[in-house]
């Protein structure tokens, strides 16, 4: 399948599964008509393969060691990205942020790797799902920086358009989306 038709095919599926409209309050705490829940395009077969394709191929560019973000949006995108890029022989890690570190175990407020393994001098990029203001991806860039990596972009599948691009630019970070709002809205 193409990337257009691949493309076309996800946002079919978004529409279908993750968008809905209805009065509801977002994360960043501002009040929208409208929604996106991801979960369930990330969870369905087609959707997660088609959202991992797309990812890696917006990505297939950047030199790129991991890629993760903040639970729970980022982890089943995250996971899928590290596996298609092992079918595409580009590997890429997967890890994410904790909202708040552990109170047992390890403690650890980022997950994802083994002994000795860290995200110090590595190439990162943050994913999120759903992006409004960019909050949520401010608080994994914090976290990744204080592990020491680099932060190359911040990639999300659906951009609200309603400050996150702004947010990223003045921070000098890149930011790339797969979709955004406004192509769900007027159709």
């Amino acid at each position: 399948m193409s990337i257009s038709a691949s493309r076309a095919r996800l946002a079919e599926i978004i529409r279908n599964r993750s968008f809905g409209r209805g009065e509801i309050t977002l994360a960043s705490g501002r009040k929208s008509d409208f929604y996106f829940n991801l979960k369930p395009t990330m969870l369905d077969p087609e959707g997660a393969a088609l959202l991992a394709d797309l990812a890696f191929d917006a990505l297939k560019d950047e030199e790129i060691d991991y890629i993760g973000g903040l639970e729970m949006g980022a982890v089943p995108i995250a996971g899928a990205i590290a596996q298609i890029s092992w079918l595409k022989n580009r590997p890429i890690a997967a890890f994410f942020v904790r909202k708040k570190p552990k109170e047992h175990g390890a403690k650890l407020a980022i997950e994802g790797f083994a002994k000795g393994e860290s995200l110090e001098g590595k190439r990162v990029v943050i994913v999120e799902d759903v992006t409004t203001t960019g909050g949520s991806a401010v608080k994994a860039i914090d976290s990744v920086r204080d592990a020491g990596a680099d932060i190359v972009m911040v990639l999300t599948i659906v951009d609200r358009e309603e400050g996150a691009a702004e947010t990223f630019r003045e921070s000098g970070v890149p930011f790339r989306a797969l979709y955004k709002a406004s192509e769900f809205l007027n159709t």
